[in-house]
């Protein structure tokens, strides 16, 4: 799994499904990208689990919207992914916040998941 492409496929197979989730606004669709017990840090407190994680995205603002990008990625385990990502998160009422984003994704007996997810502001 150590190459470029293969990383890049996992990373786009599990964001672009947090994607359309957060897009759709569905919390709780949002939430199933995640482990059971994922370290999430958005812009707000952290939390730990998909109740948490479900709970922050049902605070976003309806008409939420994300496209994301790929710029790297390394593989730290077998089963272990390490993506870094710039993500443009779009409103309806306010100015586009690009952000960057850490993740880490692990491959669970169901597919991969998100285990590890932080945001950073760039200002």
């Amino acid at each position: 799994m150590n190459t470029p492409a293969v990383r890049e496929g996992v990373v786009r197979d599990v964001m672009d499904r947090w994607k359309a989730a957060l897009d759709a606004h569905e919390p709780e669709r949002i939430a199933t990208c995640f482990t059971q017990d994922a370290v999430f840090q958005g812009l707000h407190p952290y939390t730990v689990g998909r109740e948490g994680i479900a709970e922050y995205y049902a605070s976003q603002p309806p008409g939420l919207k994300a496209e994301y990008r790929i710029l790297e990625t390394r593989q730290v385990a077998e089963d272990a992914v390490l993506a870094y990502l710039g993500v443009d998160f779009s409103f309806t009422d306010r100015a586009t916040l690009d952000v960057r984003l850490g993740v880490v994704l692990v491959r669970t007996p169901s597919g991969w998941a998100i285990g590890h997810y932080q945001v950073s502001r760039l200002d």
